[in-house]
């Protein structure tokens, strides 16, 4: 069967609402006659894709990889191998379970596919048709419990992000004149954080701390935090315990733990004068120091009941007169180079947030822009 055939065979039976709940075994052969009694023994119970080679077989794994639950492979093959060819289908879909058959009980070769295949079963030739049925049938049922485990992990990480959301969102909403400040912020942090090229894990953890930052604001009164005129000492002092009272919210969510710090001193200054704690220079944690420009770039170019917003020109001519006073000076600096990203992004928050985000990206969902 040519890669066309294979093609339009597969697309039939995946569309097909019956079929579509069976899983799909892909069975790789030269032989005809083996192809043939391989296909009768699981006739009925599963999709049978075929081929009659690895390289053949690659280009059936490279389309339709996701569908594919279990391969059964001979050994001896022209062009490729069975090991070489489950070797290159474990580097980009090692859920898929292996099934090797062969007539040779070389060592070489089980050693090989064991290790370079993470194979589950190897069957010698010529095999009992009953014996083979149950080895699939395990493979299967091991395939459906990954699978599942993978789906109530991604369910889980969907769930708590989308209550990080929640939690921000509850925040800016809780004063019109900062909705969207969280998000904002984040995605100003997430600009300066990905020219600096860290890897997820740090972006996926700042891109956290951006939409919590402000958390401790929860437990500010709404007279003081929705004030429409300047602050009195007494209640900027109570405004100035937010980074604190944030502190204290993540610090008891087990995961967010080590964003805690990031959350407490993103009002800490680079010449020592922020608060809660005074911290000087590198002593101000990376992420919290990236939060800071990008939280006082939003806050200068938002609208308050106070004053008007500032211009996207005045703010970041701000940023370049604070360097190295309130803000990191090579952060700052690049905060600077990067404003046309920054302005596209003030303009359009929602599709910014879509191409920065590292949470959406990696859980594949659609985070919610309203309070649930």
């Amino acid at each position: 069967m040519s890669s066309y055939e294979l093609k339009e065979s597969l697309d039939l039976v995946l569309n097909n609402e019956e079929e579509s709940n069976k899983h799909t075994v892909l069975i790789v052969d030269d032989e005809e006659n083996n192809l043939m009694l391989l296909k009768r023994t699981f006739r009925g119970k599963y999709n049978l894709l075929t081929a009659h080679n690895g390289v053949e077989a690659l280009e059936v794994v490279k389309k339709y990889g996701p569908e594919i639950s279990l391969i059964v492979s001979d050994q001896k093959m022209p062009v490729m191998e069975g090991t070489e060819f489950l070797k290159e289908v474990n580097k980009n879909n090692p859920q898929i379970i292996k099934i090797l058959l062969t007539g040779h009980v070389g060592t070489d070769i089980i050693v090989s596919a064991i290790n370079d295949c993470n194979l589950f079963q190897y069957i010698l030739k010529p095999f009992d048709p009953e014996e083979l049925k149950i080895s699939v049938e395990s493979g299967i049922e091991k395939y459906s419990m990954a699978s599942n485990n993978k789906i109530f992990y991604n369910e889980l990480k969907k769930l708590f992000y989308k209550t990080i959301r929640a939690m921000s969102n509850a925040l800016d909403t809780k004063d019109a004149y900062t909705n969207g400040h969280s998000l904002r912020v984040t995605i100003y942090s997430m600009i300066l954080a990905r020219a600096l090229n860290f890897d997820d894990t740090f972006l996926e953890d700042l891109e956290i701390a951006g939409l919590l930052h402000d958390i401790g604001k929860i437990a500010m009164p709404k007279s003081i935090l929705c004030k429409n005129g300047k602050l009195t000492d007494d209640e900027f002092l109570v405004m100035k315990s937010h980074p604190v009272k944030g502190e204290k919210i993540v610090i008891n969510i087990n995961k967010l733990q080590m964003i805690a710090e990031w959350v407490k001193s993103h009002h800490e200054k680079y010449d020592g004068k922020g608060y809660p704690d005074g911290l000087k220079g590198e002593e101000i944690p990376l992420a919290g120091r990236i939060i800071a420009i990008a939280d006082t770039y939003d806050a200068m170019t938002s609208t308050r009941p106070y004053r008007t917003a500032l211009s996207h020109e005045v703010a970041i001519a701000e940023i370049k007169r604070c360097a190295g006073t309130q803000f990191d000076p090579k952060l700052a600096e690049l905060f600077v180079s990067l404003e046309a990203k920054v302005a596209e992004a003030k303009s359009n928050p929602e599709a910014a947030y879509a191409k920065y985000s590292i949470l959406q990206r990696n859980i594949d969902f659609k985070l919610p822009t309203e309070v649930v």
